[in-house]
């Protein structure tokens, strides 16, 4: 293996005299990084790739530059990685690269020593993506000669990727470039986590290795063959039918076949750990021409199990065949096995392979909001403190100095809570950008050179416990909506006694006179109103006074209501609010929620929805096209979703209606986007919002069953000022609502998430929440009890017929599973989870187009490549 790798890294960095220059690709999305380049020499164009470097001088704050030296180990080493940069100061020294976030990208990291110091010692130090570590780099272990590469695809949770060299031991860390290329989306999808490179190899007896610009990827593929295989190769054209792999013509035009026709082919490589999973990518094409009488057709096998019993290349047209869940290995030994079926003429070949192992990063990098604003604030101020690289708060051990963190749990994003910048020579205005900061409970800017005035926003930063702004060079007077901030809520606020404090002063005389005039007047006024709203509740028994909605834009009268909906003619249903009727509008249906005079939901609900659903748009939310208030009149106007809401379809009841029961990818697709949309309530909305009744009734569904979160008269906005929760009163839906939220009335996004996992464990069983009829009623306590025996199908809804992968399923469940912990720290957020599914969407459409690719070969029979069916969970 390191053999390999120690190839991989020379080949990579070698001139590249034997490959023939083709027309360059689009490099748009690479990040290449020529570590050390001055940049007065950048940017330049590698002449044999043409690959466009750049000088990473932007992308870190320190490091110092080195030069390899020439000799016959490195003479033949290319100009991106014949310099260098090394930080012999600090602990860890990061590179903060700007990305798409959501993006999966091939990140690989070149460290190159040439004995550029002269100790002649190897560098040790470690690698972090983010605030997790990446891997121990040791330039000069054994085998590796005089260099390192790390080979990763991933995908970005946000728009920075801070890549970290992290100071270990005596040596000081370096680097020799790094490089970034975007693949799709749909292709390399992991379970769980990155993928680490282990191998990028296509069987030849030729020495060329392969890259950009032949490979769209630019990844790095080389030749290999073994004693006992022998290469046949085609000049014809191999059409590519991977699916967004796309290997370079050169990979797929030659094989590997067994010298001796009769034995198998077989490939072995080995993990780094005994604990690793694995997964493997086999490239196959037909490139002979073969006669009537002959046949080539194998079985696959994996580590001894049989994955694929008859399987036939295609001719001269290229397919990818992978396992569809992580591989373990007995002992961190892998093989993958061809042999010939008693039908096959011809031996089994292969043309290329790629291999990987699971790597994760679990801990959450900080608010994304928060890095933008500490950053914004380093940046103006020109603050150059070396700890202040990489993530604001995680690891710990790596926090910026000045700052403290509100650090969860490894699934939570980081807050910062704390910001001291005392006496680090700040200069101008205090910077608007520190309100974005929206958990921060102390600032200190003691000591420093700030001007101007005390700010109107420190009063509205409601999470601030502490402001110390003595020892600058600050006027005017304090705000008094700070002095009010001070002396009710026990902010304490420190300043020089040259700031005036408006409305500090005692009243005159004249003004308590004036103030004890007005008081006897407003008792008055308020005593003549309570008894007016007396005698108008004896007197109007059925009206209600409530505060009037001040959207005027989308206001409709009843009777435009009841012309609409056809004085209410088509019922679409009921609850307790109401009825929801069918209705036109401008020639548009319209779907309008008429509120009962008898409904529990009440005014208050029914102004909360109408306020949320008139400031958030999101395409996973319901839309509201406009509203009625008119007396004991209300109603709500939305968008008609032609395919009522998900419970009708999961039960089977829309069955009768020109509805369907829905198939397993469409359930994954409608849990995506309703988690999208309970996502936006968390994240996008100022301030958040929680939905509280996420349920399947509440999930409604269009022409192209397209998924929308509806009904948000529950929400409520959280996570204000320093709070983790907001105490309220228990509402929501039995069987969908969290057990912490309905012991301690503590409401947070997380009883969202556990709801959602109810609504997805419905999505994946069919069952309805709660059922008397069986044995366990509650669909917890039910799934439970199935998961014991670990059979998925007895999991798994009927009304599917089978129609799904383990693989898939099963991710689903576990994440399911993970919603519904009953410790909300321990939950994964609506990110992650929509993250999730869609990485289960992934593996089922790997899935079919394996069985559809398979099922080309009349004689093909498909068990899935290399699938590794779960246990009992």
């Amino acid at each position: 293996m390191e053999t390999r790798r120690t190839k991989l890294l020379f080949l990579a960095c070698a001139t590249f005299s034997i490959i023939h220059l083709v027309k360059s690709q689009n490099q748009q999305g690479f990040i290449s990084l020529d570590c050390g380049l001055p940049p007065n020499e950048s940017p330049y164009n590698e002449p044999l790739t043409n690959l466009t470097y750049i000088s990473d001088a932007n992308f870190t704050q320190g490091g110092k530059t080195g030069n390899i030296q020439n000799n016959s180990d490195t003479g033949f080493i290319s100009k991106p990685y014949r310099v260098l940069r090394y930080f012999p100061d600090g602990k860890r020294n990061c590179y903060s690269l700007k990305v798409t976030e959501g993006t999966k990208y091939l990140i690989r990291t070149f460290f190159i020593y040439g004995n550029y110091d002269g100790l002649n010692t190897s560098p040790r130090f470690d690698l972090y993506l983010g605030p997790n570590i990446w891997t121990s780099i040791d330039v000069l272990r054994p085998g590796v000669a005089d260099g390192a590469v790390e080979e990763i695809i991933h995908i970005t949770r946000s728009s920075i990727l801070d890549i970290c060299l992290v100071k270990t031991g005596t040596s000081t860390p370096m680097i020799s470039a790094i490089e970034l290329r975007p693949l799709r989306y749909d292709t390399y999808a992991a379970r769980t986590g990155s993928l680490k490179s282990l191998e990028h190899i296509y069987f030849t007896n030729s020495d060329k290795a392969i890259r950009y610009p032949k490979d769209v990827y630019d990844r790095v593929w080389l030749p290999y063959l073994e004693p006992e295989w022998s290469q046949i190769n085609t000049k014809l054209n191999v059409s590519d039918f991977t699916d967004g792999y796309d290997p370079p013509r050169d990979v797929v035009t030659t094989a590997a076949i067994p010298t001796n026709v009769s034995e198998p082919l077989t490939y072995t490589w080995n993990l780094e750990s005994s604990d690793d999973e694995t997964y493997c990518y086999l490239y196959f094409a037909e490139i002979q021409q073969l006669k009537a009488n002959e046949t080539r057709e194998f079985k696959i096998m994996a580590n001894g199990r049989i994955d694929y019993i008859s399987y036939r290349p295609r001719s001269f047209g290229a397919q990818t065949l992978s396992n569809l869940a992580s591989l373990k290995c007995e002992g961190g030994v892998c093989r993958v096995q061809l042999s010939k079926t008693p039908k096959s003429t011809l031996p089994p070949l292969l043309n290329a392979l790629e291999i990987f192992s699971v790597i994760n990063f679990p801990q959450s990098e900080t608010s994304t909001d928060d890095v933008i604003a500490i950053k914004n604030i380093q940046s103006t101020y020109k603050l150059s403190r070396i700890s202040w690289q990489g993530d604001p708060c995680v690891p710990k051990q790596f926090s910026w100095i000045g700052l403290s963190c509100n650090v969860i749990d490894i699934s939570t994003p980081p807050r910062i809570i704390v910001l001291d910048l005392s006496s680090s020579g700040l200069t101008g205005f205090i910077l608007p950008s520190i309100q974005n900061l929206t958990q921060l409970r102390e600032l200190d800017l003691s000591n420093n050179n700030l001007t101007g005035e005390v700010p109107e926003f420190l009063a509205t930063m409601k999470s601030l416990l502490l402001i110390d702004l003595r020892g600058n060079n600050l006027r005017g007077s304090v705000p008094r909506a700070l002095l009010e901030r001070a002396d009710k809520d026990g902010l304490k606020l420190f300043v020089d006694p040259n700031i005036k404090q408006r409305g500090s002063r005692k009243p005159t005389s004249r003004l308590v006179a004036i103030v004890a005039s007005i008081s006897c007047v407003a008792v008055i006024i308020t005593v003549l109103v309570l008894v007016f709203i007396f005698r108008r509740r004896n007197s109007l028994t059925r009206k209600v006074i409530r505060p009037s909605l001040e959207m005027k834009n989308r206001r409709f009268t009843n009777s435009e209501v009841k012309e609409m909906t056809n004085n209410f003619q088509v019922v679409l249903g009921k609850g307790g609010f109401g009825v929801v009727c069918h209705g036109l509008l401008n020639n548009e249906q319209v779907a309008v929620k008429v509120l009962s005079q008898s409904s529990t939901q009440g005014y208050k609900e029914f102004k909360t929805e109408v306020e949320l659903l008139l400031r958030v748009h999101h395409v996973n939310l319901v839309s509201l096209i406009g509203y009625c208030d008119e007396g004991n009149d209300l109603a709500l106007i939305y968008e008609f979703m032609e395919n009522g809401n998900l419970k009708e379809h999961l039960s089977g009841k829309r069955s009768g209606h020109g509805g369907s029961i829905l198939n397993w990818s469409s359930r994954l697709k409608i849990a995506i986007e309703s988690a999208l949309g309970i996502e936006y309530l968390h994240i996008g909305c100022k301030p958040p919002m929680v939905h509280r009744d996420v349920k399947s009734t509440n999930i409604l569904l269009g022409q192209h069953f397209e998924a929308k979160l509806a009904d948000f008269g529950l929400s409520r906005s959280f996570l204000v000022g320093s709070k983790t929760h907001v105490s309220t009163n228990v509402a929501g839906t039995l069987g969908y609502l969290d057990p912490e939220y309905y012991k301690k009335n503590w409401l947070t996004e997380k009883s969202d998430v556990y709801s959602f996992g109810i609504l997805l464990l419905e999505i994946i069983t069919g069952q309805p929440v709660i059922d008397e009829s069986r044995e366990k009623s509650y669909i917890v306590e039910w799934a439970k009890s199935m998961l014991a025996n670990g059979d998925i199908e007895s999991i798994m809804d009927p009304k599917l017929h089978r129609d799904y992968d383990t693989g898939s399923s099963w991710k689903a469940l576990e994440l399911a599973m993970s919603c519904i912990n009953p410790s909300s720290t321990e939950r994964p957020n609506m990110t992650r989870v929509a993250h999730e599914l869609n990485e289960c969407l992934e593996i089922y459409n790997l899935s079919k187009r394996s069985q559809d690719a398979n099922s080309t070969n009349p004689t093909g029979h498909s068990i899935s490549f290399l699938s590794d069916t779960p246990s009992a969970r």
